[in-house]
């Protein structure tokens, strides 16, 4: 393993990845999407889709860099769907209804249902055509930042939970793209991952459990078992990535 320094949701991160992985996967994909932008001739969109904990956004992240590490390679762009993120004021006043309970959206934010998936498409086909800008989501500000991001790279990957959906509205989003990629993992696995993540940031264990079991554990069920068939198909376990057929 070797560590890297990337820059992840406006916090400097040590990620750790496989050499194996790097030449027999990660160059590899770079190397495709490079063929195929050339062959395309125009922009080139990438959908990268998993379930939370995946490490889906870091991956992203060090795609990008090591893109950008051989003249050979077309550099791409990644970018994630959390700027679609409703607004708080709409999770505060709207509400699902979850097991035939009524639940308001601002306890159950990250679900599919808080995020503005109309709003999200319509700037995937804009990303297809010309060069825009892209909202980032602000972790202090709990909202969505509009025009943050410039998108004009020859081949632009975007990452989210969502993005292969089988459901309505997200379940047409892949045709808006060239190649598309899931990551599979263990619910164990990602249990694990999501509650140590909740107490790096200070929060009790019996907390953290709490927040898996009632919210990131039931998106990470959703997505695992109603996520369409992606291109490519990846199996994440204890920090190694394999191809899955």
């Amino acid at each position: 393993m070797k560590t890297y320094q990337l820059l992840v949701n406006g916090h400097i991160i040590h990620a750790q990845y496989d050499e194996h992985n790097i030449q027999e996967i990660f160059i590899p994909l770079l190397q495709r999407w490079t063929h195929l932008q050339k062959e395309k001739q125009k922009r080139l969109l990438v959908l990268l889709a998993a379930p939370p904990g995946a490490g889906k956004t870091t991956l992203s992240l060090f795609l990008e860099y090591l893109s950008n590490q051989d003249e050979a390679l077309t550099p791409i762009q990644a970018i994630g769907m959390d700027g679609f993120h409703r607004y708080q004021d709409y999770l505060d006043t709207h509400y699902i209804v979850r097991n035939e309970k009524r639940i308001c959206m601002k306890d159950v934010k990250g679900c599919p249902e808080t995020f503005d998936v109309e709003k999200l498409i319509e700037k995937i086909k804009e990303v297809q055509s010309q060069d825009t800008y892209f909202p980032l989501y602000n972790r202090v500000l709990h909202n969505p930042e509009e025009n943050k991001v410039f998108v004009n790279h020859d081949i632009v990957l975007i990452e989210g939970n969502y993005l292969l959906l089988n459901e309505p509205l997200w379940k047409d989003i892949r045709f808006l793209f060239d190649d598309t990629i899931f990551i599979k993992a263990q619910r164990a696995e990602l249990e694990k991952r999501l509650i140590q993540r909740k107490m790096l940031g200070g929060i009790p264990y019996h907390q953290a459990k709490q927040f898996y079991q009632n919210s990131d554990g039931v998106n990470v069920k959703r997505v695992l078992n109603h996520s369409l068939q992606a291109h490519i198909q990846l199996e994440y376990h204890d920090s190694i990535y394999h191809f899955s057929k």
